[in-house]
């Protein structure tokens, strides 16, 4: 009886061993194969390996997340200096009145072009030709008198010559006991008479030669006052404003007109002191204004001290203006030409930040993987920005760039391969 269960194990036990162990085997068999067969299984087995392998990289792709890149190659970019500015004209006046008079010309309007030396303003000269003609008067007086006083020292100086003489001939009969005390006391006093005359007459030479002095003065005076009655343009120009109103009043430091000159015009702007540095004089230089109109120029002026409030320096572009087509006080957008460099230009959305808050792009890596590299924005442009801190060539993620960090892998499509 025991030896049936025995019997009954040993059975279960081989057929278990020829269904788990020789499956294929007992297939094969079962189908009729012979051993050649079931040989060539082993091949198969290793081929559902490879299935299970092909399976797996199915799976790793389908995990990846799907970004849009860009082929990105570095070009030569011109780092030109953008400020914000404005046009100034390059003269510009206000003529005011130095004396007091009425206006006695009619007025010129404004926009009018004027040249130098046009008269703008003439006032009333009133008493000012008399003025002059007294100060004239007493020129000539002063004159007048001049050879009277030259004779008068040519006088004083010919008795001192003599009391000089008479002096030496009392002192020698003095000496011989020829002559009184009282002789060569006389001749003494007259000799100090006669110094004392030139010494007069020296002065009224000078008191006259003072008198044509401020008689010149005088006149000089009365002729400059008689010039501020006539208020002329300085340089060629256009009136800014209208002259002053025929009859008006003016008083000194009224205004009468004010001229600028626009033929060549400037464009000021006012640049950070981080790149003050790359601007030179010379450079080119080009500016669009708020109507679109682009200029050229060159740089003219940099300013050597900061604005205390801004700490920036002041720059000017002077620009020719032949037609007059730029005015004063014009908005404009100013590119100073600077020292070139190589950089990338990417479209503005591929920019974004990593977890320091860093600015920069995100990149596929040679192994399909995003990573990160920090960049320096260089200038903004309607169609793009301009970066540098890339390699030559740099795949970036210009789309999906914020949906993957550091070592996620990507499966990327390219723009630039989808364009062709």
């Amino acid at each position: 009886m025991k030896l049936i269960p025995l019997i009954t194990a040993v059975l279960v036990t081989l057929l278990l061993y020829f269904l788990v162990i020789e499956r294929e085997t007992l297939l094969a068999f079962a189908r009729g194969e012979g051993a050649e067969d079931i040989t060539q299984s082993a091949p198969a087995e290793t081929g559902a390996e490879s299935t299970d392998q092909s399976g797996a990289d199915e799976l790793l792709a389908e995990n990846r997340i799907g970004v849009v890149a860009l082929h990105s190659q570095a070009q030569v970019f011109d780092r030109a200096v953008i400020l914000r500015g404005m046009t100034q004209a390059v003269r510009e006046v206000d003529l005011r009145a130095e004396t007091s008079s009425t206006v006695i010309s009619e007025p010129l309007r404004k926009g009018v072009q004027v040249q130098k030396g046009d008269v703008l303003c003439r006032l009333d000269p009133g008493t000012r030709p008399a003025a002059l003609l007294e100060a004239q008067a007493r020129l000539t007086e002063a004159r007048a008198n001049m050879p009277v006083s030259e004779a008068r020292l040519d006088e004083a100086n010919a008795k001192l010559s003599e009391a000089i003489i008479n002096l030496t001939a009392a002192e020698k009969l003095s000496e011989g006991g020829y002559a009184s005390e009282t002789r060569l006391a006389a001749s003494k006093a007259t000799e100090r008479s006669a110094v004392a005359g030139v010494a007069s007459a020296k002065g009224g030479l000078e008191t006259a030669k003072a008198g044509i002095e401020a008689a010149l003065a005088a006149v000089g005076a009365a002729q400059k006052e008689i010039e501020r009655l006539t208020i002329v343009a300085p340089f060629d120009g256009l009136l800014e404003s209208d002259s002053a109103e025929l009859g008006s009043l003016v008083l000194p430091g009224d205004h009468c007109a004010t001229v600028i000159q626009l033929d060549t015009i400037k464009v000021v702007g006012f640049v950070p002191e981080t790149q003050v540095n790359r601007v030179s004089l010379g450079s080119p230089a080009q500016a669009e204004l708020a109507t679109g109109a682009q200029i050229q120029g060159v740089v003219s002026f940099v300013s050597r001290s900061a604005d205390q409030a801004t700490r920036t320096f002041e720059v000017e572009i002077t620009v020719a203006n032949p037609d007059l087509a730029i005015r004063d006080g014009q908005t404009a957008d100013i590119a100073i030409a600077a020292q070139g460099a190589t950089a990338h230009k990417l479209p503005q959305s591929a920019l974004t930040l990593n977890k320091d808050g860093q600015l920069g792009v995100r990149l596929v890596n040679a192994d399909q993987t995003a990573g990160f590299a920090a960049v320096e924005l260089l200038r903004d442009e309607a169609d793009g920005i301009w970066v540098a801190g890339l390699p030559e060539q740099a795949d970036v993620i210009v789309t999906g760039q914020d949906f993957v960090t550091s070592g996620v892998a990507v499966a990327p499509s390219y723009l630039n391969e989808a364009t062709q």
